[in-house]
């Protein structure tokens, strides 16, 4: 396993890591989640992402009881959550959504209760929250850190203008500003870690925990035919996933990336990892595998990503242009 510092921090990740979003509580119980966490620890992950929406709370209750059980030395991995859309996603009171103290504060101390862990790792905002003065988030945050429920504080699709206000606040203050960003990056999706966020990198040094790296299942391969049944497209309350991922020039684009994969005598899903984990500016690639035999194969992305070549890098961008 590789690790990488988390942007300016000290704080060093594994360039891969496991997250429970769309698997946990639906499609991986509490067994199957066990081993998956366990082989992901074994092969040298060390970091391990959740969020209060995931599942509505399960989620976390799942990777606390695991956590738990497996009674790991804490010092040997990172933990994480994430608040914004209140626990089950959608808005029901004043309060229980959102950025303000109140709903951070909430948010917080049930995370740490459902993981059954005294302290996050990292604390992301999940989105920007338009009615919450980010000066009001940043000392939040760093109420947290001061006592000691969270180390590293964050953000999650915020774009580089509302990145940038937080690290001028926390300047003016004194304060400890984001420290990592957490946005989609994918071949699909590369606009926001290629552009967008180019100044917030040159500025702030932030690390990036990026989520998606294969298209929700897309740059697999494996719906490049149909939908096999058990995946999580085949479930009907992720229709709205896969009316955003099923589109017809996306697969043929998949389908010409296979052919370079086999020149590298790699697997797709692979390919596609590694080419997220050679961008510089990304601390760690979350991987959502939902079996033993799937985070095996996405772990070899570790020995592919020195083999991309510019040549390659370049082939690639041609099919995803």
């Amino acid at each position: 396993m590789d690790y990488r510092r988390m942007g300016k921090t000290g704080l060093q990740l594994s360039v891969l890591s496991y997250g429970s979003w769309v698997t946990f509580h639906k499609q991986v119980d509490d067994n199957a989640a066990d081993k998956l966490m366990s082989l992901a620890y074994e092969q040298g992950i060390n970091f391990f992402d959740n969020a209060e929406v995931y599942e509505g709370g399960k989620s976390e209750l799942i990777m606390g009881r695991i956590l738990r059980k497996k009674g790991w030395d804490r010092g040997s991995y990172c933990l994480s959550s994430k608040a914004y859309f209140g626990l089950f996603g959608k808005y029901n009171r004043p309060n229980q959504t959102g950025l303000s103290r109140k709903h951070l504060t909430d948010a917080c101390h049930a995370a740490l209760q459902r993981l059954q862990t005294s302290y996050l790792d990292i604390f992301y905002c999940h989105r920007y929250d338009p009615d919450t003065s980010v000066e009001e988030v940043v000392r939040t945050m760093n109420t947290f850190i001061q006592q000691g429920k969270i180390l590293y504080w964050g953000t999650s699709e915020w774009d580089a203008g509302h990145i940038l206000d937080a690290h001028n606040i926390a300047r003016s203050l004194n304060l400890i500003g984001p420290a990592v960003e957490q946005p989609q990056y994918n071949l699909f999706e590369r606009e926001t870690m290629e552009r967008d966020l180019l100044p917030v990198f040159e500025d702030t040094g932030i690390g990036t925990t990026i989520w998606s790296p294969l298209a929700s299942g897309l740059l697999t391969g494996k719906y490049n035919k149909n939908i096999p049944e058990g995946s999580r497209l085949s479930m009907e309350s992720y229709s709205w996933l896969k009316e955003r991922v099923m589109q017809q020039d996306k697969l043929e684009k998949v389908k010409k990336l296979d052919k370079v994969a086999k020149d590298l005598n790699t697997s797709l899903a692979t390919l596609a990892i590694a080419w997220c984990i050679r961008n510089p500016n990304v601390t760690s690639a979350i991987l959502g595998a939902t079996k033993e035999s799937q985070l095996l194969e996405n772990l070899k992305a570790i020995d592919i990503y020195p083999k991309l070549t510019p040549e390659v890098m370049t082939e690639i961008d041609a099919i995803f242009a």
